[in-house]
């Protein structure tokens, strides 16, 4: 599992080094689809692929792969004004779960997108506690205040900073497990 983080988070960077990022549709599940591709293509063979199986974590059951589809297109409707209506589009499509693997990393940086296209500011990630947010995205499918409140208060308009932009991706994969020290 080493080898697949270490070269999706390769591919992370460089994502935003080559500046295909500005060729991604912003806020789309076709969007989303082409992050998770750009991350994990020849890693996964799903990459990119909206799953047809059912998933679950941790004891929580993510959508039904038989409404799937749907979901997806309502999530896509979603308004994008507001910070609050970003976050509750983020929440939603993190219960969607639509790949197999990767879903955080790919939605982490799907959210970037839209904070940026929408606000002009992104997240900046490296400063946000791993517990904190995986304890506050687990609880946002009934309550999204305390996710809103957690990243409203790191948000930035350096959108456009590598150290940002870099040890933010760097954080996103820590909060999956993965350390790049930890070569």
């Amino acid at each position: 599992m080493k080898k697949i983080d270490e070269q999706s988070l390769e591919n992370a960077i460089r994502l935003y080094e080559s500046g295909d990022i500005y060729n991604i549709e912003t806020g789309t599940t076709k969007g989303l689809q082409q992050i998770h591709r750009y991350l994990f293509d020849g890693l996964y063979d799903f990459a990119g692929s909206i799953r047809e199986k059912n998933i679950a974590k941790g004891g929580f059951r993510f959508a039904n792969s038989l409404y799937l589809i749907p979901v997806l297109e309502a999530i896509e409707k979603m308004p994008e004004t507001t910070f609050e209506e970003i976050i509750a589009k983020y929440v939603e499509m993190n219960v969607a779960h639509p790949f197999m693997e990767g879903n955080g990393r790919a939605t982490r940086i799907w959210l970037d997108q839209i904070l940026n296209r929408s606000l002009g500011e992104v997240v900046d990630w490296q400063h946000i506690d791993k517990d904190e947010y995986l304890s506050a995205m687990e609880r946002s499918p009934i309550n999204d205040l305390e996710i809103r409140t957690l990243l409203g208060a790191h948000l930035t308009d350096k959108v456009n900073d590598r150290e940002v932009l870099f040890k933010g991706v760097e954080q996103s994969y820590y909060y999956e497990g993965y350390r790049k020290e930890d070569n």
